[in-house]
């Protein structure tokens, strides 16, 4: 290789030194000028029923979240089904290999930094026309040519076209970082809603039954006294719709365990058939009693869908130095050397060589304005993200506000449901008492049994509606993944965490 082909390659790298990246430079938007998430001040600490899910949960501006978030809930059934869903969801894996094949791209598009070298070798069979000047100096009409070539081609980033456009890509990237990490968050929040659901309806299920049990007990009690001329056949008939209607409960409540059931089922990966066998209550989960409220300036660097927006934006930006800097004029350089000749042993020898040397400068000179028209819409494109972002923003603040305002009318109604619960135990108790003196049938206390245990659903669900609001306040405060040690990280994202 001769010293002038490494020269004009030091020459073709030389002009990128200097390019400049047309376009506008990013700027990350600021966060909103906001110092709390509701329109009112928020109470120091929800109402507190004194039951089992029913403790005070405490607002505590500045506590971090932690990144295993669902272990605050001290359930070793429940941490088992979100390892097990972390593993194995294929949405998750997917999320994975669309940010491995960004990335690449990424590195792909770099290549175009630097030279491109090519080379060849070829080996052809010739005859001459007798009517033309023959090809060789010998003027042999009949000959084989062997040929080998290197070429160097190179475009300099004279404008950043390249530049802007690597910064597109890998913003792009960044939006599929952004969108794995959602969806990280989301399967880990549906695993855990669908364990307190499945739990939920367990508990309602068996509570359901026991009412069943006593509306037989009474249209039994019912049809007796009916059959002794005590009570009509309206009270049996009353009777019976009362049983009917507590018996319509099972059905769709069993329908909703199953579908519960299959969900969790799908999130760990698994097929119907192949349940899990862990199989919760209520009393298996523990609520958190004290609640990490973040800055609101912190919010949209730490949730995941606005990250994602903003890399959109981002990306959208750089569109636009891409569509300028192609309307402008492209460098091209380009050097071969090579050598033939008509026999093998006389290959790369004396007299074989050949070389060339060349630059092109071309741009559009004409195009009935299409140029124009294509920056002004990557511009009209970055309008749009725009205010996609800021769309992303304020649902993100929304979703925070709604579960501060779930967590604290819940824990009310909570609180309403124990009471109710409470003044059907005391009548349960009172007629009791009662029927063992012999003051009202033991119908009076079946039915008073009853009432209570219709409380004592309502507290089931409400206790389930805590522990849901607790997941949905966590989900949109952006689940902690900036806590997340560096080794579960790079599992998820295969590289160290970064913006």
């Amino acid at each position: 290789m001769t010293r002038w082909f490494f020269r004009t390659l030091a020459a073709a790298c030389l002009p990128a030194l200097a390019a400049c990246a047309v376009g506008p430079d990013y700027q990350v938007p600021p966060p909103p000028a906001v110092t709390r998430y509701t329109e009112t001040e928020l109470p120091a600490q929800t109402a507190s029923p004194g039951t089992s899910a029913g403790q005070p949960q405490r607002l505590v501006a500045g506590l971090d979240l932690q990144a295993e978030w669902w272990t605050m809930f001290h359930s070793e059934k429940l941490n088992g089904l979100v390892a097990e869903a972390i593993k194995n969801n294929p949405n998750v894996a997917a999320a994975q290999a669309s940010l491995r094949a960004a990335r690449e791209i990424v590195i792909a598009q770099r290549a175009a930094f630097f030279p491109s070298i090519t080379g060849g070798l070829s080996a052809t069979h010739n005859q001459d026309s007798q009517v033309l000047a023959p090809t060789l100096a010998s003027n042999a009409l009949h000959y084989d040519l062997y040929a080998a070539h290197v070429g160097v081609s190179f475009t300099p980033d004279i404008f950043g076209l390249n530049s802007r456009a690597v910064e597109s890509l890998d913003a792009q990237a960044s939006i599929q970082r952004w969108q794995l990490e959602a969806t990280y968050l989301t399967l880990v929040s549906n695993v855990v809603v669908a364990a307190i659901t499945e739990a939920s309806l367990r508990d309602q299920i068996a509570d359901a039954e026991d009412i069943v049990r006593m509306e037989t007990r009474v249209r039994d009690m019912t049809a007796r006294a009916a059959a002794l001329g005590q009570l009509s056949r309206v009270d049996v008939a009353a009777q019976d719709t009362a049983l009917a209607q507590a018996q319509a409960t099972l059905p769709p409540l069993r329908k909703q365990l199953a579908q519960a059931r299959d969900q969790l089922t799908a999130l760990l990966g698994r097929l119907p058939p192949d349940a899990p066998r862990e199989q919760l209550v209520l009393d298996d989960l523990h609520l958190p009693a004290d609640v990490p409220l973040s800055v609101p300036s912190s919010l949209v660097d730490r949730r995941p869908d606005v990250r994602a927006a903003e890399a959109a934006l981002h990306a959208a930006s750089a569109q636009i130095g891409v569509s300028i800097a192609s309307a402008l004029p492209q460098i091209t350089l380009t050097a071969t050397e090579g050598s033939a000749a008509t026999q093998l042993a006389q290959w790369f020898g004396p007299g074989g060589g050949f070389w060339s040397v060349g630059g092109e400068v071309a741009g559009t000179l004409l195009d009935a304005g299409a140029s124009w028209h294509k920056v002004s819409a990557a511009r009209r494109t970055y309008e749009q993200m725009t205010a996609l972002y800021r769309a992303a923003v304020v649902s993100a603040f929304q979703n925070v506000a709604d579960s501060l305002g779930a967590l604290t009318s819940d824990a009310d109604a909570l609180n309403t449901a124990v009471a109710a619960q409470h003044a059907a135990a005391l009548t349960l108790s009172l007629v009791q008492q009662q029927q063992r003196l012999g003051q009202v049938s033991q119908l009076a206390a079946l039915n008073a049994e009853q009432a209570y245990q219709q409380t004592t659903i309502n507290v089931v669900q409400a206790r389930a509606s805590r522990l849901s609001d607790t997941v949905a306040l966590y989900q949109a405060l952006g689940g902690g993944w900036w806590n997340r040690p560096a080794q579960a990280d790079a599992a998820l994202l295969g590289e160290d965490r970064g913006r």
